[in-house]
């Protein structure tokens, strides 16, 4: 489970290495382009029920953390999918990723 820590809260957002790593080529995106967006999610199980959005912004402090050490396989699709999101007037939402079956040769 990684982490993204916002601001100064030393509590941080839990999320899953694989889509962190995906959200995270989405965010500096964003903000490498100085543009400021919301991200929303719904909280992990185990969790208190319900959703979370945050508001982005390249003044504020946004760091990182992964378990695993090795980089996950990004996938395209997802990172165009949430991408898609964070340029809609909804920001990004954290969307599960579609993996799509292989098409038998």
């Amino acid at each position: 489970m990684g982490s993204l820590y916002y601001g100064d809260s030393a509590e941080p957002i839990n999320i899953e290495d694989r889509a962190l790593a995906h959200l995270k080529i989405v965010i500096a995106t964003k903000l490498r382009r100085n543009e400021s967006f919301t991200l929303s999610w719904r909280h992990p199980e185990g969790d208190a029920v319900g959703r979370s959005t945050i508001w982005l912004h390249p003044s504020i402090p946004l760091r990182f953390v992964f378990e695993e050490a090795e980089v996950p396989e990004i996938s395209r699709t997802w990172v165009e999918s949430l991408a898609n999101s964070a340029n809609s007037s909804g920001g990004v939402t954290l969307v599960d990723e579609h993996v799509e079956a292989a098409t038998p040769s």
